[in-house]
C-alpha cells in the first residue's frame, strides 16, 4: 500500500497487497524505537541539545519529522471534492461528538481510576484527553484507505476548535469538573496565541504546500502525472517523517522511560484503553449508521487520535521538561502509534463487512 496508491473496490486481500514498507510497519517502528532508546544511552546529553534549538515549543528535529509527516498526506487530498464530501453531516458532527464530548471524559475518568494516586501523571493525561489530534491521524488515515478528503476537512476544524477549546476544557477538567466531584484540583495556563502558533505551524505549512502542490502541479505537468508519478514518489516521506519522529522522541525521553518503567506502564494502561474504546466504539457506531468503509474508518480514528505534540508542548511549558505531566504526555504518542497501527490492520481486515 504505497500511500500514493489506492485500492479499488474489487480488491479481497487488502492487507495481502500492502507494499514490503506498510506491511513491516510495526517493525520499521519497534526498530525505531530501539534506535532512540539508544540514542539516548549511547549520548546522555543529546535530550538537551535536540530540545536547545525549538520551533515554537517543539523541538526542531521533531517539528521537521512532523512536517514530513503531513506534507505528502495534505498533498494527496483532492480539494477539488472537499466541498462535496462537506454534505455529509454524519461524519463531521459523529467525529466532533467523539473528540470534543466523549474523548475528554473518557480520559478524564480513566486518568483518575489509574492514577489517583500520582497527581501530576494523572493531570498529563487529562490534557492528552482534551487535545484531538491534528496531526498522525492523517497517517492512519491513509494507510487504512479512509476519506481523506473528509479528514482534512475534520482536522482543520479541530485545528480551529483547539484554538478556542484548549484552554476552557482544560480549566474545566482540571479545576471545575474535579471540584464539583470532590477531587484534587490543577490548572494549566496557556493562552489562545500559543495554540494559534502551534496549529499555524504545524498543520497550516503542510496544508498549504500540499494545497499548492496540487493546484500547481495539475496546472503545470497534467492530473495523469501529479497522481500517477508525484504521489507514488513522495507517498513514502511520510513514514520516514513519522518513523524519524519516533527516533528523537525515544532519544529525547529514553531516560526517563527506563528510569521509570513503573510509571510508564500506569500511563499507558490507560491509553491503551482510551484509544481501543474510542476508535472501536466510533466505528461500530459508524457502520451501524451506514456510513461507507472510507468515512467509517475516518471517523474511527479522527476520534481516536490524540494532538501529542500540542500536549507534550504544554506539559513541558507549563510544568517543565521533567514534570510527571511531561512524562505522561511522551507516553501518549508511544502507545498511540502501536496501537493505532494495529487498528490500521483491524479496519483493512474489517473492510469486508462493508457494502462495496
Amino acid at each position: 500500500m504505497n500511500l500514493g496508491t489506492r485500492v479499488t473496490p474489487e480488491t479481497t486481500d487488502v492487507v495481502g497487497r500492502l507494499s514490503t514498507l506498510d506491511r513491516f510497519l510495526p517493525l520499521w517502528i519497534g526498530l525505531a524505537m530501539g534506535a532512540g532508546l539508544a540514542l539516548g544511552a549511547i549520548f546522555p546529553d543529546l535530550d538537551s541539545q535536540l530540545d536547545s534549538v525549538k520551533v515554537d515549543t517543539v523541538s526542531l528535529p521533531i517539528a521537521i519529522g512532523l512536517l514530513l509527516m503531513m506534507y505528502p498526506v495534505l498533498a494527496k487530498v483532492r480539494y477539488g471534492q472537499v466541498r462535496a464530501d462537506g454534505g455529509s453531516r454524519r461524519v463531521y458532527g459523529l467525529t466532533l461528538f467523539f473528540n470534543w464530548v466523549i474523548g475528554p471524559l473518557l480520559m478524564f475518568g480513566l486518568a483518575w481510576l489509574f492514577l489517583n494516586d500520582q497527581p501530576g501523571l494523572r493531570t498529563g493525561l487529562v490534557i492528552v484527553g482534551i487535545a484531538p489530534c491534528i496531526a498522525m491521524v492523517l497517517i492512519w488515515n491513509d494507510l487504512a484507505f479512509g476519506s481523506r478528503e473528509s479528514a482534512a476537512v475534520l482536522v482543520a476544524i479541530n485545528a480551529l476548535l483547539q484554538i478556542v477549546l484548549f484552554s476552557v476544557y482544560g480549566w474545566f477538567y482540571l479545576t471545575v469538573l474535579p471540584d464539583w466531584l470532590g477531587l484534587d484540583t490543577a490548572s494549566i495556563d496557556v493562552s489562545a496565541w500559543d495554540i494559534a502558533r502551534s496549529v499555524l505551524i504545524f498543520l497550516g505549512i503542510p496544508l498549504v504546500l500540499g494545497y499548492l502542490s496540487r493546484r500547481l502541479g495539475e496546472r503545470v505537468k497534467g492530473v495523469e502525472w501529479y497522481e500517477g508519478r508525484y504521489l507514488p514518489r513522495i507517498g513514502p516521506i511520510a513514514l520516514y517523517g513519522l518513523l524519524l519522529t519516533i527516533v528523537f522522541l525515544f532519544a529525547m525521553q529514553g531516560e526517563r522511560i527506563t528510569d521509570d518503567p513503573l510509571d510508564v506502564a500506569r500511563v499507558a494502561l490507560p491509553l491503551a484503553i482510551y484509544f481501543a474504546v474510542m476508535w472501536g466504539a466510533s466505528f461500530l457506531l459508524a457502520h451501524r449508521m451506514w456510513l461507507p468503509y472510507d468515512q467509517a474508518v475516518t471517523v474511527a480514528f479522527t476520534s481516536a487520535g490524540n494532538n501529542f505534540e500540542l500536549a507534550i508542548a504544554v506539559c513541558i511549558a507549563v510544568f517543565g521538561i521533567t514534570s510527571d505531566q511531561a512524562l505522561a504526555g511522551t507516553v501518549g504518542p508511544l502507545i498511540e502509534v502501536p496501537a493505532l497501527i494495529a487498528l490500521v490492520y483491524v479496519a483493512l481486515r474489517a473492510r469486508r463487512h462493508f457494502a462495496q
